[in-house]
């Protein structure tokens, strides 16, 4: 446990790392997202492209989920940021421009960012000054200082079914026609970013997932240092799947081929539980394959009904249920022990508190 909260470490990218951030504050003020940073796609491509830049969209997400998860500071200055809603200034950051011009599909928190970056002259010092700014409780971390770009191997784009073409960019790997077989990075020796591992080896739980999987998830283990700090790192593994198969990427994916596919880049990586929603895992002889996949990582398998009723999107509360239940406070370590079987269920109004 560190100090009162424990500390918390979230690693993914866009839309699935911000539903993680805003479950993970519902049980911690001391939370981290670290970020993966190969988009190269709309505004952040854009920025990354004409300023050198790390792609600051998944970034300023995750600034959002955090702002959007804080309570007001009532002792923060009346007249500065501090003064209106945490929300609100989410809401900004989040802002797209409109029109036709050359601000037309910026949002404001990247244009934010962008500046920060070029004064400072780095992105984590950019970050800090920003999440200071509006009284974000919580640290938003890159992947890597050093923008990052995604090839992947590609069947199905030829004649034969049996030949692989590679491609190139977050963008052309989630909307590929054609089946993601394996992903990698480019510099394929990629710097990760030091208060990343740092944030990491000083967690008490690390939590990995849901996101693309191809995109935001699986490239947290192919950075060497950042995933030598996953697997010396005391803090409890959690690996969160997703609710559904994204179109693209992992169009016609099981969960346990979610599995499959991370363990096949990565099959040295030990994770404490593996969370599925209860909806994607039948009982039987088709969970008994998901329970073995997740075996792979020493893992035991955890299912709840984890989405917002009628949706393929995480509700909050009930992740947060489920993952405070597994880290509950009062256990004697936050380590699990492997080979302990559990099958979890969760509502949104369930206790989450964990301080």
């Amino acid at each position: 446990m560190s100090g009162t909260d424990p500390a918390i470490v979230a690693l993914g990218g866009g839309h699935g790392l911000y539903a993680t951030l805003t479950a993970m504050r519902r049980l911690s003020d001391d939370v981290t997202a670290i970020v993966t940073v190969a988009d190269d796609g709309g505004s952040s491509g854009r920025l990354r492209a004409e300023l050198g830049i790390l792609p600051p969209g998944d970034l300023r997400m995750a600034i959002a989920a955090l702002l959007s998860a804080t309570d007001p500071d009532p002792e923060r200055s009346a007249t500065g940021p501090g003064s209106r809603p945490p929300r609100e200034w989410a809401t900004l950051l989040q802002h797209r421009f409109g029109g036709q011009g050359a601000l037309a599909g910026h949002p404001v928190g990247n244009l934010l960012l962008a500046g920060l970056t070029e004064v400072t002259g780095d992105a984590v010092e950019a970050l800090e000054m920003i999440t200071a700014l509006f009284g974000v409780r919580g640290r938003v971390l890159p992947m890597s200082a050093t923008a990052l770009t995604i090839e992947a191997d590609v069947s199905g784009l030829e004649a034969d079914p049996r030949i692989s073409r590679p491609i190139r960019g977050q963008v052309a790997v989630a909307t590929t026609p054609g089946k993601v077989r394996r992903v990698r990075l480019s510099p394929d020796d990629p710097p990760a970013c030091a208060q990343a591992v740092d944030a990491i080896d000083n967690a008490d739980v690390v939590v990995l997932g849901p996101g693309s999987w191809f995109s935001s998830v699986i490239p947290h283990v192919l950075v060497p240092a950042q995933l030598a700090a996953l697997k010396r790192t005391r803090a409890r593994k959690i690996l969160i799947v997703n609710l559904a198969p994204e179109p693209g990427e992992t169009a016609g994916f099981s969960v346990e081929r979610h599995l499959h596919v991370l363990f096949a880049h990565a099959d040295d990586f030990r994770v404490d539980h593996v969370v599925v929603d209860s909806g994607s895992v039948p009982v039987g002889r088709e969970r008994e394959h998901v329970e073995r996949a997740a075996a792979q990582f020493g893992a035991t398998l955890h299912d709840g009904e984890l989405a917002v009723p009628g949706t393929h999107t995480h509700d909050p509360g009930r992740v947060a249920a489920l993952i405070g239940r597994l880290c509950d406070s009062k256990a004697s370590s936050y380590r699990s022990t492997v080979g302990q079987s559990a099958s979890e269920t969760s509502n949104e109004g369930d206790d989450v508190e964990w301080r």
